[in-house]
């Protein structure tokens, strides 16, 4: 099976190198890398340019607007060719090591789609505001959609090539993570969550996400409860 890894990139210059060597070091898979910077101002850009003249194995694209992670990952899907696709924040908060867990994820029957679940895991250094809002949207997606997830919020979702390429991303920031969902869910694919590994890090280390994304996502899950 190939797999292919995109990498949405924002103002992420001490971490790009390491995390992209981690994601390569995962053994046992085919993997393709796809990084899509989103109009970077800290350096990161002049470090993807480096890295892709030394690994010429790297898909690597540059926005000339800064338009947010669904943005990114809306072009970096259009760039995929894996039987399967994840997303990886290029911070540190994930183990790609964790792949392999998603991965045998798919042995059960009827499974198409694996969330890797940080509350059935191992999770660090999350703050109260980013533990409570991620319980509060799950919660809303179950009652919703009528399903028994713990962690829709997860970056880790372990999605079919065809369908991302094919799907229409319209969220251009983090509500992505809530309308990719709504989304799987209304195609009547089951989702499978196993146990995932996270390490929080803080405002003050580069996280960008706050409490106005939070209420979008909201507005996210129940609008496309209705509409397509």
């Amino acid at each position: 099976m190939k797999l292919s890894v995109v990498i949405p990139v924002y103002n992420e210059k001490t971490t790009l190198k390491e995390i992209i060597e981690k994601v390569k070091a995962v053994e046992g898979l085919d993997v393709e890398i796809i990084l899509v910077d989103d109009a970077s101002t800290d350096g990161s850009i002049g470090i993807l340019r480096q890295i892709g003249n030394d690994q010429p194995d790297l898909k690597i694209f540059f926005k000339k607007t800064n338009e947010g992670k669904g943005a990114a990952l809306r072009d970096g899907f259009k760039q995929t060719t894996g039987d399967y696709v994840i997303v990886q924040d290029a911070d540190l908060e994930y183990d790609p090591q964790d792949y392999l867990k998603l991965i045998r994820g798919l042995e059960e029957e009827n499974v198409s789609v694996v969330y890797g679940s940080r509350f059935s895991g191992n999770y660090e250094d999350m703050s109260s505001l980013h533990y409570w809002g991620n319980k509060l949207l799950t919660l809303v997606t179950n009652v919703l959609y009528g399903v028994l997830l713990t962690d829709m919020e997860t970056c880790y979702k372990l999605l079919p090539g065809d369908f991302v390429r094919n799907i229409n991303i319209r969220s251009s920031r983090f509500n992505f993570e809530p309308e990719i969902t709504a989304k799987i869910l209304k195609s009547k694919m089951r989702i499978r969550e196993v146990p995932i590994s996270y390490k929080g890090r803080s405002f003050s280390e580069g996280k960008k996400i706050t409490w106005k994304d939070g209420i979008s996502a909201l507005y996210t899950l129940i609008k496309y409860r209705f509409v397509d």
